[in-house]
């Protein structure tokens, strides 16, 4: 499957590489195109959208400043959580999991392993660069900034957004003003992120759970195993008569016993088959029955609705973001839970109120998923990042009225650096610390 894909990836970033170059090279389109090292941007300097907002200056500044102290409470938030994940990494030297790999720290759809190449990955993650710039460029010209320009940075597929502010405006603000300008994208990604997942909460509400005859795991050595039958395989008929649920199966097995045949048809990713099983006794730790045993569990979609209600609770929010890395590594646990990150064969266990429910559902994940992400993380006190330049900002503004704004270089850069070192080790230290006996 891999090998299919690498011809295909090394033409399409060959062919960017060429466009590139040439545009590069012949200075072709400047005033729509940049570059930024070596990735292709489109811009445009037709901005003048912003200057909407500006007379909604007075109420954008009240967000832009509870969102600068939101951002604060969330950098000391996921300052500590580091600091805590590091000691307990050293203390207990937890084995390197799958989310350790290089290719799952990158959050690259289809190369991360816990982030598909979807329509709604895709969506959701344009859709976060894009509310962060606006918040940024919105709060430039509330504050006086120009903006020169805005666009979105390619490398084969886009991967970033941006706006260029006037430098000299943008150095001249000073305080509290350019704390808003900084943290507005942070602001808009926390707060779409949130109405996101409680939209997507809510809506969980309208889906009733069926009980159609969905195999969600077969017994190891048991006769659906000797058959064949694999997980997500859909029971149509039991011997010929027609069922509909897990009852209509039921009644059928209760009438046999151990040493009986039955036939099933079945339908695995839109394919047919028939199977003919020979029952055995139930086994004793699943309780004595005189029917006879098959050997598989069904997708219980009353139990996982009563699991959606974990997320309305105040630890929902952390299972949610860890959704995508869970179900993945523990299906067993998780798993029920893929079906709002991904298509399933699990939405014909659901009664939806209308078409492209579950599509939606996934639109809204990724939405929520990828801004509360984006958004935590910029909130770190670490330059480049937004979080790093509101800290240096409020540290320039501090040791001025004092004298010592010379110091803030070496304050900032410090705290960068140490922040920079907990990342580092929260992601490489469950390697290094398991080659060492």
């Amino acid at each position: 499957m891999l090998m299919d894909w690498i011809l295909p990836i090394v033409i399409i970033v060959a062919a960017y590489a060429l466009v590139a170059y040439t545009i590069y090279r012949k200075k072709l389109w400047p005033e729509y195109i940049t570059f930024y090292g070596p990735f292709m941007a489109i811009k445009t300097e037709k901005v003048s959208i912003f200057d909407r907002f500006i007379p909604f200056s007075s109420f954008l500044r009240i967000y832009g400043t509870l969102g600068v102290v939101m951002v604060v409470i969330v950098s000391v938030a996921m300052t500590y959580m580091l600091f805590v994940a590091t000691q307990y990494i050293i203390v207990q030297r937890p084995p390197p999991t799958q989310a350790n790999e290089l290719k799952n720290i990158l959050a690259l759809p289809g190369v991360n392993d816990f982030i598909p190449f979807t329509f709604a990955v895709w969506f959701g993650l344009i859709l976060t660069m894009v509310v962060h710039e606006f918040g940024h460029a919105v709060l430039c010209r509330v504050e006086g900034i120009r903006v020169r320009a805005m666009g979105v940075l390619l490398a084969v597929i886009p991967i970033g957004a941006f706006v260029e502010p006037d430098e000299d405006d943008q150095e001249k603000t000073k305080g509290l003003p350019k704390m808003r300008m900084f943290g507005a994208g942070i602001t808009n990604n926390l707060i779409i992120g949130l109405a996101c997942f409680i939209l997507m909460i809510i809506l969980l509400t309208l889906a009733v759970p069926l009980s159609t005859p969905l195999i969600h795991g077969v017994y190891v050595n048991s006769p659906a195993d000797a058959a064949g039958i694999t997980p997500n395989t859909l029971i149509k008929e039991v011997n010929g008569i027609s069922v509909q649920s897990r009852e209509d199966v039921a009644r059928i097995l209760n009438a046999t016993k151990p040493g009986d045949s039955v036939t099933l048809l079945t339908e695995s990713r839109g394919t047919a088959t028939v199977h003919t099983l020979t029952l055995i006794a139930w086994p004793e730790e699943l309780g004595a029955r005189s029917s006879g045993f098959m050997g598989v569990t069904y997708y219980d979609a009353p139990s996982v609705k009563e699991q959606f209600g974990i997320f309305s609770q105040p630890i929902g929010l952390l299972i949610l973001l860890g959704v995508p890395i869970y179900s993945i590594m523990d299906p067993g646990t998780w798993g029920q839970f893929s079906i709002l990150t991904i298509d399933s064969v699990d939405t014909i266990m659901w009664q939806v109120p209308f078409p492209q429910f579950w599509m939606l559902i996934q639109l809204l994940f990724w939405c929520g998923w990828f801004n509360l992400v984006v958004g935590t993380f910029n909130a770190l006190p670490l330059v480049p990042l937004d979080g790093g330049y509101i800290l240096k900002e409020g540290v320039d503004r501090i040791l001025d009225r004092r004298g010592l704004i010379r110091y803030s270089g070496y304050i900032v850069g410090a705290v960068s650096y140490v922040m920079l070192a907990v990342l580092l080790a929260v992601t490489l230290l469950p390697l290094l610390l398991n080659q060492v006996k």
